[in-house]
């Protein structure tokens, strides 16, 4: 097995002083931030799979079959995966409250332990080597649905924290003098009037491929904070609908 992080011993409790070598990992990584979402395997960071998902079917339906079409088509065994990732936020409750789950589930049968990312964290990653050199900042937004998306500005060296808001709230935000800034995600696309109206030669860079890949990648760099299937934490941004409506009918 490698990588470092807690492991789970035959009686189902999780040994936190395991330490083992992350150069050779053989990870899952699985994204349910969007109706369609992937799944891909990599070892040893190439990635040997990936099967992005059926957006006409929900992701309870289809995981299972798709978890294991990506294990055949990489010619693994569940037993044989050292590391999970997941998509932790942000994105519809249900997706990723399913994702989460499946990936705890795995967990907890295989005995590999599992690490969230931030969706918008791959999508910028995966969108950052296309990006003309005279781009500083890379805008992602994803769709949040209410007339809002969920952003994060990145440049070379960090970025902003997520918010979620409407398109006109972030961009009166953003410097008048909008140069060096692209767009990228669905809310991007979605929202394309709007930035364009903000500022006509804005950059919108087409939608990137299957996100699962990418969180691989950034999982198997960030495998120290790997751990047990119940320290998964999902990265919502907004509260949840159901919050929300008890706080609504609370008058809170």
């Amino acid at each position: 097995m490698a990588g470092v992080g807690s492991v789970a011993d035959d009686s189902g409790s999780w040994d936190t002083t395991v330490s083992y070598d992350h150069t050779a990992v053989l990870i899952l990584a699985l994204d349910t931030t969007t109706r369609g979402g992937s799944i891909a395997i990599t070892r040893d960071q190439v990635v040997a799979a990936v099967v992005e998902g059926d957006a006409s079917r929900t992701h309870g339906e289809r995981l299972p079959e798709e978890i294991q079409r990506v294990l055949t088509a990489a010619g693994v065994a569940a037993a044989d995966l050292d590391l999970l990732v997941v998509a932790s936020g942000p994105g519809a409750f249900t997706g990723l409250r399913i994702g989460i789950a499946a990936i705890q589930g795995l967990s907890m049968v295989v005995g590999a332990p599992v690490i969230g990312i931030s969706a918008l964290d791959a999508l910028a990653e995966l969108t950052w080597p296309a990006v003309d050199t005279s781009v500083t900042t890379l805008a992602a937004w994803m769709d949040a649905a209410r007339g809002e998306v969920f952003a994060v500005d990145y440049t070379r060296s960090g970025q902003s924290d997520p918010v979620v808001a409407s398109p006109a709230a972030i961009l009166s935000t953003i410097s008048p003098n909008p140069t060096g800034i692209a767009f990228v995600g669905d809310g991007a696309s979605r929202y394309r009037a709007d930035i364009l109206a903000w500022a006509p030669h804005s950059a919108i860079l087409p939608l990137p491929v299957a996100l699962a890949p990418t969180l691989a990648l950034i999982g198997g760099r960030r495998v120290d904070a790997a751990g047990p299937p119940h320290a998964l934490q999902p990265l919502y941004i907004r509260r949840p609908d159901p919050e929300l409506e008890r706080l609504r009918r609370s008058g809170a």
